[in-house]
């Protein structure tokens, strides 16, 4: 699985960026695939923090507290394309963004994602800094 993120840069504080991810290597197309793409963050010494993710074939999505209102994570028309629309940006979303696939067992429909601790597959990441 190759996993590809593009989009990062630099904001000032309430600036707006969007980023993309697109994940190749399995069929994320299937009806009933279990997988899920997800956006991660992790700030200069600080550990990895999850910030969203959505399953590939239904509508359901999760977002950390700290960004709920503010991100929406939403997917392409290519299969295995997700994006991270960020509005509102303060210093503390500053960090390297990372996109990342995992995958449950249930059928779509049923509500679940993986855990923050599910996902397998990662991209290089991409860098997002937010000025004050």
């Amino acid at each position: 699985v190759r996993v590809v993120e593009s989009g990062g840069g630099s904001v000032e504080t309430g600036g707006s960026l969007r980023l993309s991810c697109t994940a190749t290597g399995r069929d994320f197309s299937r009806f009933d695939s279990g997988y899920a793409l997800a956006w991660f963050r992790q700030a200069p010494q600080k550990d990895r923090e999850f910030v969203a993710a959505t399953r590939v074939n239904d509508e359901t999505t999760d977002y950390a507290r700290s960004v709920r209102g503010r991100f929406v994570i939403s997917r392409g028309n290519v299969a295995g394309t997700v994006f991270l629309q960020m509005y509102g940006l303060n210093p503390d979303d500053s960090g390297v963004y990372y996109c990342a696939v995992g995958s449950v067992k249930d059928p779509p429909g049923y509500g679940t994602l993986p855990s923050p601790y599910e996902y397998s597959y990662w991209g290089q990441g991409t860098q997002v800094t937010v000025s004050s």
